[in-house]
């Protein structure tokens, strides 16, 4: 399996990074231990988490999905096949939130506690704080670096602009600089990331590793219609795709998933693949039969009549 280099430094992830927003939430310990080994096992090494996942189901209070992995690396022994990438920022209740330096600090050694591991090997920006001097996280980041605890820092939820700057006001201070980026990109939500980051990660250099890549369920092709969505666990985030042009990226999915006999998950995050700044889309999975998809497009290579049936289907 081909590898690809994390930004500007020496780690290499395989083409597919599993999400691990589903830990705590739609699966338990067992289930999700039993797809973390068959990920690991199939050669896929990077898992993405959130200290603040899952704080959005009743009854969590948020670091459930890195303590399941935390869990899982001291029963399998298997800590130092992975990349292991987090985040920080996000609102954890009481108080707790933000970019600045003593709470970043903090916050990292908290997720330590909970992974159960001596390092992060990618420590990410969950979402920007305006409320704090570029330079303070950045300070943050350094001596997490130099401590040994943090290898190297990606960023999330930013706009063109302001990650030009974050990376800018870095390097003019010599701090350590994001190399990654994780945006919200798939064939429904493009024209944000295409736009007005796209050009930026070109630009730095940064490793681009989509989350949503399956719009929360919408292009596995599960839910044919809003109706179908109704009821689930998912029917909230999945509301929004169903308009007229979801309908027709879903018709697309379908007719290449027909003529390539794969499934519509597999169609979608072979299209990921395809695009030539993203290094590995992020996506989940909650059974063995979905991780298989997952697998399944890594070895999908999508014709140019595929591309552009689906590029039509979803232009904006």
């Amino acid at each position: 399996m081909q590898t690809k280099t994390l930004g500007h430094s020496n780690i290499q992830v395989a083409p597919l990074v599993f999400g691990g927003n589903v830990f705590g939430w739609t699966v338990d310990a067992e289930k999700s231990f039993s797809l973390l080994d068959a990920f690991a096992d199939r050669g896929f090494n990077c898992i993405d988490t959130a200290d603040t996942y899952s704080r959005w189901v009743p009854g969590n209070k948020g670091g459930e999905s890195e303590a399941i992995l935390g869990q899982w690396f001291k029963r399998s022994g298997k800590r130092d096949q992975i990349v292991l990438a987090t985040k920080v920022g996000v609102d954890m209740g009481d108080g707790k939130k933000g970019l600045g330096r003593r709470y970043i600090l903090e916050e990292a050694e908290a997720s330590l506690r909970r992974l159960q591991t001596d390092h992060i090997d990618l420590y990410q920006t969950h979402k920007d704080d305006e409320t704090v001097p570029l330079e303070e996280r950045f300070e943050a980041y350094r001596q997490l670096i130099q401590q040994g605890k943090v290898r190297i820092i990606g960023a999330s939820k930013y706009n063109g602009a302001r990650l030009t700057e974050a990376i800018e006001t870095a390097q003019q201070h010599g701090l350590p600089v994001y190399q990654t980026l994780q945006p919200e990109y798939n064939l429904h939500a493009r024209q944000a990331y295409e736009t007005d980051l796209a050009p930026v990660a070109e630009k730095f250099g940064l490793s681009v590793i989509p989350f949503f890549s399956l719009a929360s369920g919408f292009l596995t092709g599960k839910y044919k219609s809003k109706a179908e969505s109704i009821g689930t666990s998912r029917e909230r985030m999945l509301a929004k795709y169903f308009d007229e042009r979801g309908e027709r990226i879903l018709k697309a999915l379908d007719e290449v998933s027909q003529q390539l006999n794969a499934r519509p998950a597999s169609i979608a995050l072979a299209w990921l693949l395809a695009q030539p700044t993203v290094t590995a889309p992020i996506a989940s999975a909650t059974s063995m039969d979905q991780i298989e998809s997952l697998f399944a497009a890594v070895d999908l290579k999508l014709d140019q009549a595929a591309l552009d049936k689906l590029n039509q289907a979803s232009t904006y």
